[in-house]
């Protein structure tokens, strides 16, 4: 829940960068107090006149939060004509997020969809500086082509001492990477004892289902399946019933669930 005084009232957040992956989708680096905020947890944008959207965080530092956010709405269409130095309004963080000390000491898998690979961001970061406290640790990450690639500086960084595919939907001319979607690589995976491998799941709603039937084909445990709906989100604080799921409200219980849980949230 926001660690804000009011959870009800925004404040301003200074824009200190501006990272440009595709045509659509930016990071705004904004400077706020990440001393509590966790992969996985999401803030509200709010642009006066405008209205607000609920963005996950894609990056945590030492008194900085990214958001990465893509351009297809009212708010984020105009906040993309905002520049370095200018302010938005966030209230937040919202959401349990993912908590680490739930993979440590074991085989963690990551597979991601696009834009969802945003929200784990923050724990490949942890891996990457941590990387003794894991058994091992597998990323999969899927896009439409390669024009649609995100953080490749990160991609590029991460691969260097840890294990990281990257696949596209659809090759282009010039494209020598893998292709095909991320739900073909998962049976290829390999371990000494698959009830000691912990996964999480982000990514379009079709993409988790059918990835997480894969982990399970190969006895993953449900518990040890963790999955975020962090697109049900709306306002936040569980007062519009927006992102309810029989007595469940995804924005305060969630958006990260264990899949023998969220196995059983209807909409």
């Amino acid at each position: 829940m926001c660690k804000c005084s009011n959870p009800y009232i925004p404040f301003s957040a200074e824009i200190i960068e501006i990272v440009k992956h595709t045509e659509i989708e930016w990071t705004f680096r904004a400077k706020l107090d990440s001393s509590s905020v966790k992969p996985g947890q999401f803030y509200e944008i709010s642009l006066p006149k405008y209205g607000e959207s609920p963005i996950s965080v894609s990056g945590i530092g030492e008194n900085f939060v990214d958001f990465t956010i893509r351009n297809v709405g009212k708010v984020t269409k105009e906040l993309f004509e905002f520049q370095v130095g200018d302010f938005f309004l966030v209230r937040g963080p919202y959401g349990n997020g993912f908590e680490i000390e739930n993979y440590k000491g074991r085989d963690l898998v990551i597979v991601a969809g696009g834009s969802g690979l945003a929200p784990v961001r923050g724990i490949i970061e942890y891996v990457y500086a941590h990387k003794e406290e894991f058994t091992s640790f597998q990323l999969i990450v899927g896009f439409k082509s390669p024009k649609d690639i995100l953080f490749k500086q990160d991609l590029e960084k991460w691969s260097k001492t840890l294990n990281i595919l990257v696949t596209v939907d659809g090759a282009e001319e010039g494209y020598q990477g893998a292709t095909g979607l991320v739900t073909k690589y998962i049976p290829k995976l390999q371990f000494q004892d698959i009830q000691k491998v912990s996964s999480v799941v982000v990514g379009p709603p079709m993409m988790m289902k059918f990835s997480v039937a894969e982990f399970l084909k190969l006895g993953m445990l449900e518990k040890n399946i963790w999955v975020s709906y962090e697109r049900k989100m709306h306002c936040g604080v569980g007062k519009c019933g927006h992102c309810k799921m029989d007595a469940t409200y995804i924005c305060l219980d969630g958006p990260v669930f264990d899949y023998e849980f969220a196995k059983n949230l209807v909409d």
